[in-house]
């Protein structure tokens, strides 16, 4: 396979170098460079976890083994006791002579058959490898990492990645390979088989769902990205409901909905074959959605499911959300029995504007992190700063989801609140303030900067914005105007806007960046492999990258044009060959 380095530009990232042709033959994204990062975090996290869960599974088990041979000695040690009348001295007499007696040899077995054995190093198939940059860095900057399959069902693609693993050197060669195939069916062809699954779609992941799901070792991870989200997030509702089961609703909070519903997706493909889900990290940056959840197998644990879902109710008027659970649990003697949730949790009319209810999901209303793999992934970010070139993005993403209330399912907008009532805003410190003061609890959201995540009922909130309002007058509005129903009601609850010190964030006190601006214009999503650059992809790439595309193709045509008339005068035959054709066609 010969390959001309003039057509080839080199991309660097990280410890991982790659050769991309300059007519996009082969997908590459630089904006996923924060994608990437996110991923060998956590992939770091999860050999460590993993390390530390086998030795304590060890541990257990020679405790275990242990207490077997107390037992064992013990009551061997209670037959060998000499008897008052001396019958038993000649037999264990003669054991002695013999040497070491059963009881005695079986310490030796046992302690030899429980030895500390490292796990083996895990094993990562990447479904979806393009230019295999991904793979190569998992490779090369992964301590502790084993075999990383990457898979292609593009030729061009895999002659690519083929000539990024020669280029990466030794390391690369002996531990990553590329294979022209199916992802869906080498992964239905290997269950169970893969202990860290990584889908990264060029779309929606949800046709890779169902077999990777089966090729997930036990305990293993699978990290999963959708870049859909017009779909996600409520512009096409039923064509997420096709690919995802979830119907979406259009509110601020549509791309933590969106986390949610990739979730409950990847969990709904679990329950077919007597699996679950434990979520580790859910994050929305730049224009995807991205999880990393563990893959367990248990029947029993698998009927919690319904227990994790819920279907929200979403106001059309000042759009206050509820959450319907879909089951819940009842507990009977030793066991738990699963019911249907109780029902409904809202009244046909919103008890605030008196509009009408959208329905959506089921969506994940469980935890979508899990604060202790939170914490450890960003300690470990801080101390390898060097290692990761989205440092910047990743650490403030960590550091907003560390701060973020676990158990609070959707979030507010405090700016849309306003916009419901026509009123000017309170400052976000002043609101949090007066939510805390009534003695709930507050936090951000890493999803938007506006965003605020509280277990305060929807009655508490408009009570707040009731008094903000009569101590900030508004015009006055139409009186069917929802802002205009829920400010004709008395506020119920006093509230207190006076500053409370826990109104701050860790991170906003310590003015540690959460939010970062994009590195550059047009950061985003580029143009799938293979496509043709014309002037409607100037919200992509920019104006002056279509601009130079174009001029640079149509001076290549020219100069095909000019050879092509060279060789007519040099080759007469080729030249009546082609007025032949053109005159017969």
């Amino acid at each position: 396979m010969e390959t001309d380095l003039n057509d080839y530009t080199v991309v660097k990232e990280g410890e991982a170098e790659i050769l991309m042709h300059k007519k996009n033959q082969v997908f590459f994204n630089k904006a996923q460079v924060n994608n990437r990062d996110m991923s060998i975090a956590v992939l770091r996290e999860f050999i460590s976890k993993r390390k530390q869960e086998h030795e304590a599974k060890l541990s257990k088990r020679t405790r275990s083994a242990s207490t077997a041979i107390e037992k064992d000695s013990s009551e061997a040690s209670k037959e060998e006791t000499p008897s008052e009348n001396g019958l038993n001295n000649g037999e264990h007499k003669v054991a002695s002579e013999d040497g070491p007696s059963s009881a005695s040899k079986e310490p030796a077995k046992t302690t030899q058959a429980f030895a500390p054995r490292e796990p083996k190093p895990p094993k990562v198939l990447e479904a979806l490898s393009a230019s295999g940059l991904r793979a190569l860095r998992y490779a090369r900057e992964i301590e502790g990492i084993g075999q990383v399959v990457a898979l292609d069902n593009d030729l061009a693609s895999v002659e690519a990645c083929q000539r990024n693993i020669k280029l990466n050197g030794s390391e690369a060669i002996s531990k990553v390979e590329s294979h022209h195939t199916d992802a869906r069916v080498h992964m239905l062809t290997h269950p169970k088989e893969f202990d860290v699954v990584d889908l990264d779609p060029y779309g929606s992941p949800s046709i890779f769902l169902d077999s990777a799901v089966q090729s997930v070792a036990d305990g293993g991870l699978l990290m999963c990205t959708a870049t859909d989200m017009a779909v996600l997030c409520g512009g096409n509702g039923e064509v997420c409901y096709s690919k995802y089961g979830s119907y979406p609703l259009r509110g601020k909070y549509c791309h933590e909905m969106a986390l949610r519903i990739l979730l409950a997706s990847i969990e709904s493909h679990a329950n077919r074959y007597k699996r679950y889900i434990v979520p580790v990290l859910s994050v929305q940056m730049d224009f995807y959605v991205r999880v990393f959840v563990r893959v367990y197998t248990s029947a029993s644990a698998m009927k919690n499911t319904p227990l994790k879902l819920s279907y929200v109710y979403q106001c059309i008027g000042c759009d206050s959300f509820h959450l319907q659970p879909v089951g819940r649990s009842l507990p009977k003697n030793n066991s738990v029995r699963y019911l249907p949730a109780i029902g409904p949790v809202v009244q046909q009319d919103c008890s605030h504007c008196g509009k009408k209810y959208n329905m959506g999901g089921p969506i994940w209303s469980a935890p979508m992190h899990d604060p202790e793999w939170v914490t450890s992934i960003l300690n470990s970010v801080k101390s390898m700063k060097d290692r990761y070139p989205a440092f910047d993005r990743i650490s403030a993403v960590l550091t907003t989801v560390s701060e973020e209330l676990l158990d609070v399912p959707l979030f507010l907008s405090l700016h849309n609140l306003c916009a419901t009532l026509k009123c000017i805003s309170p400052s976000a410190a002043m609101f949090r303030s007066a939510v805390i003061n009534a003695k709930y609890r507050i936090s951000g959201t890493h999803v938007n900067p506006l965003g605020m995540k509280t277990d305060a009922p929807m009655e508490v909130i408009w009570d707040i914005m009731r008094c903000w309002v009569k101590n900030h007058p508004i015009k006055a509005q139409s009186p069917e105007h929802p802002g205009s129903v829920i400010l004709s009601k008395e506020p119920l609850h006093q509230v207190d806007f006076s500053r409370h010190i826990g109104s701050l964030s860790k991170a906003q006190a310590k003015k540690v960046a959460r939010f970062l601006p994009n590195p550059e214009k047009h950061w985003g999503p580029k143009l799938r492999a293979g496509r043709q650059i014309t002037s409607k992809h100037v919200s992509l790439i920019g104006h002056e990258a279509v601009n130079g595309h174009l001029n640079k193709h149509h001076e290549e045509l020219k100069e095909e044009d000019e050879a092509d008339n060279v060789q007519d005068k040099v080759d007469p035959k080729r030249q009546k060959t082609t007025e032949d054709i053109s005159s017969t066609s």
